[in-house]
C-alpha cells in the first residue's frame, strides 16, 4: 500500500445550530419531525449493501410515547452474521490496499452532506425520536459531532502517516508503512450517542479496516440512517456491514471467527469484560492477536470547595447530571459539596429544577425527555425507591416516575450522610444525582475519598476559585479520571479540543477522536531498502594487520 501524503488541514469544529425560535434550522428540523413520525419504515440488515430480511424482527419506538412505532427492523441469525463476515474479508481485499486519501475522501463527503444538507436534520430527527433527545443535545451529538469525527479522523490519519524514521544513511532508505488489521472489526455502539454510533465502525474503516456495526437495539433507527449516509458518500460495499440482533446472536459468532481483528466498544463494563475474556479464550483460532479498544461507563463526580463559585457550581450540576436525562456516560451522578456552601447551593438548585419542563422532544422547550426503555425506567426507578426507603438518604428534589405513555423519571437529587451510599458507588446511567456534603476542614481527606470510592475513571470536575484547593484535587484525583474538568461541567467533550476516554473500569482509554484511537487500527511495517548491498561476508576485524 502506498503511503502518498496530502495535507488534510486541521478542520474547525462544526458550528452548533441553536434552533432559536423563527431560525430557519428550527422550521427545517421541524418538518423533518413531522415527516418521520408520520412513516413506518422497514430496516434490513445490510451486507456487501444489499437488503436482507428475515423471519425475525422488531420495533423501534418513540421513548416518550412508547406506543408509537416509527420502523420494524429485521434481527440477525448465525447464517447472516457469517455472510457478513465473509462479505467483509472479500471487501477486505480491494478496500485495505485502496490509497488512504480515497478512503478519506468519502468521510469528508460524508461530513460535508450531515453539515450541509438535509442530512443534518435526518439524523437529528432519527436521533431526536428514537432516542428522545431535545433538538440541542441531538444536534451537538448527531450533527456536530459526528462531522467532526468525519473530518478530525481524516486529519489525524495523516498525522500517523506522516510518521517516519528519523534518519537514512547514505545507501540506504528507512520507512514506515501503516497497515490495516488482517481481520475485520466489530462495532459494538451505544443507545445514548448516534455520534458514537457512526465513529466505531469508521474510524477503523478510514484506516483500511472492514467492520461489523452492531447498533444497540434500542437505537437501531439512527444508525440505519448513519448506514444510509454514508452509502450516499459512496462507501464502496461491505466495508461496513449492518448486522443488528441480540448480543449473544452477533457476538457469539463474530467472536468465534478466525478473522476477527478486533473489538471498537461502548457500553457495559460486564459485556466489555465477558467480551474479552472470550477473546482470550479463542487466541490460538485467530490469525493475529485482536485490538481490545473500549469506553465502559462511570460513576463521574463534581467536587466542590468552599470557594466555589456557587452559581457556575448549580448550572454545572444542572446540565452535567441531567442533560440527556442523564444517560451519558461522563454525566455527574455523584458530587461532594463543601458544608459552607450547601445551603446556598441547595436554595439555588430547587429553586433551578422547579423550572425545568418535561416531556416529548417535538416541544422545543422541554429541556427534559425520557429514558431511553423499559429496561432502563425499570433499573432506575429501583434505584429512587432504594433511596426513599433508606435512612442514611434523602429525596430533596424529584423522584416520580411514570411510564404509562413514555419512560419519564424526574431529575432526581439525592442527599446522603453516607459517602458509600449504594447511588454514590453504582453506575445508574440516569438522572440521579448524589450529593455528600463534607466538613470543609475535610477538603483532602475527602478528595481521597472520591478516589477511592467508584471503580470507575471516565470524567470528574473540581469547582474551586482556590488555586490552591485546584492544584491539590489535580494531583490526588490524578487517576479518577479520563478527562478532568475544572470549573466545568464533567460532560460535553469536543472532537480535536478533549480527547474523550477513561481508565479503571471505564475503559483502555484509547481517546476517541484522536490520533491515539486510530493508532489501534494499524499494524505498522517497517521497511529498510539497502541501495548498495554488500558484496563480502569479510567484516575490517577479521583482517590480522
Amino acid at each position: 500500500m502506498a503511503n502518498a501524503i496530502f495535507n488534510v488541514p486541521l478542520p474547525p469544529n462544526e458550528p452548533v445550530k441553536s434552533y432559536a425560535p423563527g431560525s430557519p434550522e428550527k422550521k427545517a428540523l421541524k418538518l423533518k419531525l413531522d415527516e418521520l413520525a408520520n412513516q413506518q419504515i422497514e430496516i434490513p440488515i445490510i451486507i456487501g449493501g444489499k437488503e436482507i430480511k428475515t423471519n425475525d424482527t422488531d420495533n423501534c419506538v418513540m421513548p416518550h410515547n412508547h406506543k408509537h412505532v416509527i420502523a420494524k427492523y429485521h434481527k440477525v441469525s448465525a447464517k447472516e452474521v457469517k455472510m457478513a463476515i465473509d462479505n467483509a474479508m472479500e471487501a477486505h481485499k480491494l478496500w485495505s490496499r485502496m490509497e488512504w486519501q480515497d478512503r478519506a475522501a468519502i468521510f469528508l463527503k460524508a461530513a460535508d452532506l450531515l453539515s450541509l444538507t438535509e442530512w443534518r436534520y435526518i439524523l437529528n430527527a432519527a436521533t431526536m425520536l428514537g432516542q428522545s433527545k431535545n433538538p440541542f443535545q441531538a444536534e451537538i451529538d448527531a450533527a456536530a459531532e459526528l462531522a467532526d469525527f468525519f473530518r478530525f479522523n481524516a486529519y489525524y490519519a495523516t498525522q500517523i502517516y506522516k510518521e517516519q524514521p528519523l534518519h537514512s544513511p547514505f545507501g540506504m532508505w528507512n520507512r514506515m508503512e501503516y497497515r490495516p488489521l488482517e481481520g475485520f472489526i466489530f462495532a459494538v455502539a451505544p443507545f445514548n450517542f448516534t455520534s458514537i454510533t457512526g465513529n466505531l465502525p469508521t474510524a477503523p474503516a478510514l484506516m483500511g479496516n472492514v467492520s461489523l456495526l452492531k447498533p444497540a437495539s434500542s437505537s437501531v433507527y439512527s444508525a440505519y440512517w448513519i448506514m444510509k449516509l454514508l452509502e450516499a458518500a459512496g462507501l464502496p460495499p461491505g466495508v461496513i456491514n449492518f448486522v443488528p440482533g441480540s448480543g449473544s446472536k452477533v457476538g457469539n459468532p463474530v467472536m468465534d471467527s478466525e478473522y476477527f481483528g478486533g473489538i471498537h466498544f461502548t457500553g457495559s463494563t460486564p459485556t466489555f469484560q465477558a467480551m474479552w475474556r472470550t477473546a482470550a479464550n479463542n487466541l490460538p483460532k485467530y490469525r493475529t492477536y485482536p485490538r481490545i479498544v473500549g469506553e465502559t461507563g462511570g460513576k463521574d463526580f463534581i467536587f466542590a470547595h468552599s470557594s466555589a463559585d456557587v452559581t457556575a457550581l448549580g448550572v454545572a450540576l444542572i446540565r452535567g447530571a441531567f442533560e440527556y436525562q442523564g444517560q451519558k456516560c461522563s454525566a455527574a451522578s455523584r458530587a461532594y459539596i463543601s458544608k459552607s456552601i450547601w445551603k446556598e447551593l441547595k436554595d439555588y438548585m430547587i429553586a433551578e429544577l422547579k423550572t425545568v419542563k418535561m416531556g416529548d422532544p417535538y416541544d422545543f422547550t422541554n429541556f427534559f425527555n425520557a429514558v431511553i426503555d423499559k429496561n432502563a425506567f425499570d433499573s432506575i426507578s429501583e434505584y429512587i425507591k432504594y433511596a426513599k426507603d433508606a435512612k442514611d438518604a434523602e429525596i430533596i428534589f424529584g423522584g416520580g416516575c411514570d411510564d404509562s405513555m413514555g419512560y419519564f423519571i424526574e431529575p432526581t437529587v439525592i442527599e446522603t450522610s453516607n459517602p458509600k451510599f449504594k447511588t454514590m458507588e453504582e453506575e445508574i446511567f440516569g438522572p440521579v444525582l448524589t450529593i455528600y456534603v463534607y466538613d470543609d476542614n475535610k477538603y483532602e481527606e475527602t478528595l481521597q475519598l472520591c478516589d477511592q470510592t467508584s471503580p470507575f475513571s471516565l470524567t470528574g470536575a473540581i469547582f474551586a476559585q482556590d488555586r490552591y484547593a485546584v492544584e491539590r484535587a489535580d494531583k490526588v484525583l490524578t487517576n479518577a479520571a479520563g478527562n478532568f474538568y475544572i470549573n466545568d461541567k464533567p460532560t460535553g467533550a469536543v472532537v480535536g479540543q478533549q480527547p474523550f476516554g477513561g481508565a479503571r473500569a471505564s475503559g483502555t482509554n484509547d481517546k476517541a477522536g484522536s490520533y491515539l484511537n486510530l493508532l489501534r487500527w494499524v499494524s505498522a511495517r517497517t521497511i529498510k531498502e539497502n541501495f548498495i548491498p554488500p558484496k563480502d561476508y569479510r567484516y575490517p576485524f577479521l583482517n590480522e594487520r
